[in-house]
């Protein structure tokens, strides 16, 4: 035994808030992420910092808000000399072990340095496609448009995240005698939609909610009408809807079975767990599905957050205003171990104890890009195509955008577009934009100050390494008269 409490990190991909039994599902089944609620604590307003995966795992490791250090796109990950949470609990003793291949978090060489195990100890028998072929969609166009396939055969091939799941369960039943960590990031519930037996089946079609309509008399970005209509989702029926919503609902439920089978080899009296997504999904709200990198919406940014073990309270419930970026100095905190840098995230671990004490003000995120950055737009084929290519063609709908929120209320603003204020206290789905209308204007100006003050606040950290003012230069000094090159 030890003094510090072991790690499990345990990571989905795209996983709305919402999608979730313990944070007011009534119709998904997710006993297992339930019962980790139950013995720990859930925020029920925890946001990521960026819509997308990258950046936003970026932001959870480091600490840091994506522009602070450059991660603002799928392409820019954590360098091998930048701070992170897994190196960090390396470096104070602790046996760090990544079960699977779940990428978008590490740059070249900085997996080495972070971690000491990383991969499968059962390898799966089929990769992930995404669908890029269209013969794969047996719908047709439509249900490529949508990333729907539906039930896949159950004939015995282990994907990507069943693999992840035996290696870290092989892996639980030695692990070391050192205080350790085990990060398991895994695919689901991502499109796309997909799933077999008996997950696909679960979940009577008829019974679940249509999705979120958008408001005709309200304001919205432009991408959002573009999308609609370069993917026709217009022609989308109700019934396809919710055909959607049950596959992606049995998407969620073989994730919470996956989270269960891990949970099964823990000591939650020695283990802490944290569970969230590194973002959420549209799931047909406001016609759309997937996710877009300006949306800002709380259907893709809230996310399902919960801590859980190592002695820490039961049966917690926070209200209040959370960041992914917290979980970084929560963990370091638990574990008796000093952040290697300067970072913003804001250790859980008062506010675990104290669930009546105010954490955060305000959450933000933020994404996008300046008009200038064109050529870091995203590049990609088939079924991202039209997404991709409307950001090309029209950069302005990838502006740069950041949000703010406090327990009341939504603001966004964008580069290129009008602003957007949401009431979330009597519009939490953040349908009817009320910027604009003065009765809301002191608000919004409260709310614009706060993003501004932010953003000069965060704009960069001082590296911790100082350089002398007069360094001592290794060359020849000038010589006299005329020199001659020849």
């Amino acid at each position: 035994m030890h003094d510090r409490p072991n790690f499990v990190i345990f990571v989905a991909d795209q996983l709305r808030a919402d999608a979730v039994g313990a944070f007011g599902n009534p119709h998904v089944r997710t006993p297992n992420i339930d019962a980790l609620a139950a013995r720990g604590t859930r925020f029920t307003n925890a946001y990521a910092q960026n819509p997308i995966c990258a950046p936003s795992r970026a932001s959870l490791m480091t600490g840091c808000y994506p522009h602070t250090f450059g991660h603002r796109t799928q392409n820019h990950l954590v360098k091998p000399w930048e701070p992170n949470l897994l190196g960090t609990l390396k470096a104070a003793g602790y046996h760090v072990t990544w079960a699977g291949m779940r990428g978008d978090l590490f740059a070249p060489g900085a997996t080495e340095t972070s971690v000491d195990e990383h991969g499968f100890s059962e390898f799966p028998t089929v990769l992930p496609s995404h669908g890029k072929d269209p013969a794969q969609w047996p719908g047709g166009d439509l249900w490529a448009r949508l990333y729907y396939r539906g039930e896949v055969p159950d004939d015995g091939r282990v994907d990507v995240d069943e693999a992840t799941v035996r290696t870290a369960e092989q892996w639980l039943a030695t692990p070391p005698d050192t205080p350790w960590v085990l990060f398991v990031p895994v695919l689901a519930p991502h499109p796309p939609f997909e799933v077999a037996e008996p997950w696909y089946s679960i979940y009577d079609r008829e019974t679940l909610p249509l999705p979120l309509e958008p408001d005709p008399d309200s304001a919205e970005p432009a991408y959002m009408a573009a999308l609609r209509e370069r993917h026709g989702w217009d022609r989308v029926t109700p019934e396809l809807w919710q055909e959607v919503k049950a596959t992606y609902y049995g998407m969620v439920s073989r994730l919470d079975d996956h989270l269960g089978r891990v949970m099964k080899h823990i000591d939650p009296g020695d283990t802490v767990t944290v569970f969230l997504s590194d973002h959420g999904e549209y799931l047909g709200d406001f016609g759309l599905v997937e996710k877009f990198p300006t949306a800002m919406h709380s259907c893709i940014t809230r996310d399902p957050l919960i801590i859980a073990g190592g002695g820490l309270p039961e049966g917690g419930v926070s209200d209040s205003m959370v960041e992914l970026i917290d979980v970084m100095p929560t963990l370091l905190e638990l574990a008796g171990t000093a952040p290697a840098q300067r970072h913003f995230g804001r250790s859980l671990v008062p506010h675990l104890r104290d669930l009546d004490s105010e954490h955060r003000q305000y959450a933000f995120t933020e994404a996008g890009f300046s008009l200038e950055e064109h050529d870091q737009l995203e590049q990609g084929g088939f079924p991202y195509d039209l997404r991709i290519t409307l950001a090309q063609e029209q950069p302005a709908v990838v502006g740069k955008a950041v949000a703010v929120r406090d327990q009341e209320w939504t603001y966004v603003w964008r580069r290129y577009e009008e602003p957007e204020l949401y009431h979330r206290a009597t519009d939490p789905g953040e349908r009817h934009n009320l910027a604009g209308r003065p009765e809301h204007d002191r608000t919004r100006r409260r709310l614009h100050e706060a993003l501004f003050t932010w953003l000069v606040d965060t704009a960069d950290v001082i590296p911790a390494d100082r350089d002398p003012r007069l360094p001592k230069v290794d060359l020849p000094a000038p010589v006299r008269g005329t020199r001659s090159d020849s």
